[in-house]
């Protein structure tokens, strides 16, 4: 399942009809006030003409279509298309099982596709909202065919927007099926990319359909709000309340804009969008409602704020009024101070002027609601540590990460600085407890070759620390693709020198500007091959690496009679019985059974994987 992405030519408003071997989800990007509509081509002839959509985060669910073709109306120029094919599986889809959570279909169970995660999931210290989207297209869709459309988006968020990996954190569809969208855990405030600006410390929720004027099913109303109920609840929020949210930038609300939220918001809440469409939209007050009302009592917003020196305050809001207890722990478990009241209001001071310097933990319990805790403890020096760009130099379009260590918590923001120490971007900015961090990101496009820093600051109270990634952006290879027999380089200019890396061949290379071609002899099949590109010019030296795969998938026969067969990996299977061809579609090592009337008395299977090897297996009675 891999996006293609021709660019088309928009004349007069409408492009050229344009083919593509297979897809089933499809997205436009366009530059741009202009909109855009498109439909596609069947077997049987042309689907009706459909509008766009504008937001770079959703791709429309088709069906098997083989064509599509745009039209524009006002300024609309370098329309890009992206097609995805995402084969549907017919199988029964593990869930997980969580103490007062709905069931929720994990990644595995799904099909997520790891290996393309760009980078590892990032976490905010506390989650503030929740955004509910639409992932727009149809609402003509069976259950199996949802998990087929959050591995397209999967692979459209990662591939065809660059995002690390998945933008939601979770998807609903109109049956109540909920899946798990970006990794990093459930139960974990994970920071996905739903709501530019306002991902860090929110969750984003996508119903997976189109809801600009046909309400969600009330299958869906009533997962979505489990859902809900049980996420906010593990965050203590209160789904009737509102909030005041600072931008980290978008085009509608630059860096710093205070915002005012519902806990419950709608993604047009925080950026030009139509998102989640009208019908939806209209909903939210009352799936609020129905949120606050489930899952019975609750602790609403607690807080553990210091007072003076010696002297913390205890504050939170029940949901239902009675008695509440606050408890204080330290390091070896032993209780040192308890402060108790009834009501609907928590408050509770702690003085700790006779406590020996310890790390401590707070609780707070009410009832049979979930209790809330944290941790209290003597202040640590504020330092930024280990603070590295890996890599150190990049491509136009690569990612780097940037590493580093906080000895304290604090507030962290990062800022990207160009070669002469101008602010090119704003990067981030959100709390960050102490520990091992990092941040992944892509250099924009159209920055000029030459050294560039991450600027990071660090601040708890009133003291502040500064520390610089340095990284350089290198664009003299264009492109680099390889086979098992060759490679093709495209090089902006001459660099110093060039090595170049074919399995264990080395063959040699003298590189000009422009596009070449470098031959050695054939690969062995039946491996996998990394073939690597190290190019050394004024700016530094830097590898890259495409891998061959000539290795086959395994076919194992679980049963030649009853057709039963494991897969080693992804492939397409084709069981060929006579003039008659079975296809199936695997989507990672599985065992697989074709079901056919009449067991054959012979017949052949042929498996392909994504590199175009294949494999063969003949029975015959």
């Amino acid at each position: 399942m891999t996006p293609v992405t021709p660019t088309l030519t928009v004349h007069d408003g409408r492009s050229l009809a344009t083919a593509v071997s297979r897809f089933n989800m499809v997205a436009f990007h366009w530059r741009g006030g202009g909109s855009l509509r498109y439909r596609v081509r069947f077997t049987d002839g042309w689907s009706p003409w459909r509008a766009a959509d504008e937001d770079a985060g959703n791709i429309d669910w088709v069906g098997t279509a083989t064509g599509y073709q745009t039209r524009t109306t006002g300024r609309v120029t370098h329309v890009r298309a992206y097609t995805v094919w995402s084969p549907v599986v017919h199988e029964t889809l593990r869930r997980l099982q969580i103490a007062n959570a709905p069931p929720i279909i994990p990644r595995l169970s799904w099909g997520a596709d790891e290996s393309i995660r760009r980078a590892p999931p990032q976490f905010a210290p506390a989650l503030q909202a929740a955004f509910i989207h639409h992932t727009a297209g149809t609402n003509d869709y069976t259950p199996d065919q949802s998990a087929a459309i959050v591995r397209g988006i999967e692979i459209y968020h990662v591939q065809g927007n660059g995002w690390n990996d998945i933008g939601y954190n979770f998807l609903v569809d109109k049956y109540g099926q909920i899946f798990e969208g970006r990794y990093g855990g459930v139960d974990k405030n994970v920071i996905g990319a739903h709501t530019e600006g306002f991902n860090t410390g929110t969750v984003g929720i996508s119903m997976i359909g189109q809801y600009d004027t046909t309400k969600i099913s009330p299958a869906a109303a009533k997962s979505l709000e489990q859902l809900l109920a049980w996420r906010l609840d593990l965050a203590h929020l209160d789904p009737l309340s509102t909030l005041t949210y600072r931008s980290n930038g978008n085009p509608r609300f630059p860096v710093g804009t205070a915002v005012d939220l519902r806990a419950i918001s709608g993604h047009r809440d925080a950026y030009f969008t139509d998102c989640p469409g009208n019908a939806l939209y209209s909903q939210i007050p009352a799936i609020a409602k129905a949120v606050e009302s489930l899952g019975g009592e609750k602790i609403y917003a607690p807080l553990a704020a210091r007072v003076d020196e010696t002297d913390t305050r205890f504050t939170a809001r029940l949901s239902v009024s009675g008695p509440w207890t606050v408890t204080i722990t330290n390091s070896t478990g032993v209780q040192v101070a308890q402060g108790t009241g009834v009501g609907s209001t928590v408050d509770w001071t702690w003085d700790a002027a006779t406590a020996p310097p310890d790390g401590y933990t707070w609780t707070i319990a009410a009832g049979t609601a979930r209790s809330a805790t944290g941790t209290l403890g003597a202040t640590t020096e504020l330092t930024l540590q280990k603070v590295a760009a890996s890599p150190q130099l990049l491509a136009p379009g690569d990612t780097t990460t940037i590493a580093y260590t906080l000895t304290a918590p604090a507030t962290v923001t990062a800022t990207l600085l160009g070669p002469t120490g101008q602010t090119l971007a704003a990067l981030l900015t959100a709390q960050k407890p102490a520990g091992a961090q990092t941040l992944s990101f892509t250099p924009p496009s159209g920055l000029l070759n030459g050294p560039y820093v991450v600027a990071l600051t660090a601040t708890a109270g009133a003291k502040a620390v500064t520390a610089n990634a340095a990284f350089t952006i290198d664009d003299i290879v264009t492109s680099f693709t390889a086979n098992a027999s060759s490679a093709t380089i495209l090089l902006d200019r001459v660099p110093v020198s060039a090595v170049l890396q074919a399995g264990t061949q080395s063959p040699q290379v003298a590189l000009v500007a422009g596009p070449q071609t470098v031959t050695w002899p054939p690969l062995a099949q039946g491996g996998t091959y990394t073939v690597s590109l190290t190019i050394t010019d004024e700016l530094g030296t830097f590898t890259r690496r495409v891998v061959v795969d000539l290795q086959p998938p395994t076919i194992q026969v679980v049963s030649y009679a009853n057709l039963r067969f494991h897969v080693s990996e992804a492939a397409t299977l084709v069981l060929t019985v006579g003039g008659t061809q079975y296809r199936r579609v695997v989507p990672k090592a599985a065992t697989t059974q074709f079901w056919l009337k009449t067991k054959p008395a012979a017949y052949t299977l042929t498996a392909t994987d994504a590199a175009g090897n294949v494999a063969t297996v003949r029975y015959r009675r």
